[in-house]
C-alpha cells in the first residue's frame, strides 16, 4: 500500500514539474539559413491550457499563428504567408529544451527546416 502512495506522489510531482517546465508563453526569436537565403522572425505565444495563439513577424511581415497547440513539452502551429501572391504553409513542430525551442518547420510540403529559438528575456 505505501508503495501505491508513493509511486503516486512520485507522479504528481513529475507531472507538476514538467508542467511548469513546458512554459512556451512569451517571445522567442531565432536567426536561421533557408533556401532563399538567412531568415530571422520573433515570435510572440500566449498560451491558454493546451491552446497557443500569437504572431510570427520576420521580414516577409506578421503572421498570426494558427491551429497552436500544446502537449507537455512540444509545441505545434501553422503560419501562413503570401510570397508574391502565393499562399504558403509552414506547419513548425517543437520541442521546449530550457530557454530553447528545438523547431522542425514543413515549409509548404517542398521544403524542411531545422531551427532553434530562444526565449526573450526582458
Amino acid at each position: 500500500m505505501m508503495r501505491k502512495v508513493f509511486a503516486a506522489l512520485l507522479f504528481c510531482v513529475f507531472a507538476v514539474g514538467t508542467a511548469l517546465a513546458a512554459d512556451f508563453n512569451g517571445k522567442w526569436t531565432s536567426t536561421f539559413n533557408t533556401q532563399i537565403g538567412e531568415q530571422t522572425y520573433t515570435y510572440e505565444f500566449h498560451v491558454d491550457g493546451t491552446k497557443m495563439t500569437g504572431k510570427a513577424v520576420s521580414a516577409n511581415g506578421s503572421s498570426d499563428i494558427t491551429d497552436g497547440r500544446i502537449e507537455g513539452n512540444t509545441i505545434t502551429f501553422t503560419e501562413s504567408l503570401n510570397m508574391e501572391g502565393n499562399a504558403i504553409v509552414i506547419a513548425y513542430k517543437g520541442t521546449l529544451v530550457g530557454d530553447e525551442i528545438k523547431f522542425t518547420r514543413d515549409v509548404g510540403g517542398f521544403a524542411t527546416e531545422d531551427l532553434v529559438a530562444k526565449r526573450v528575456k526582458e
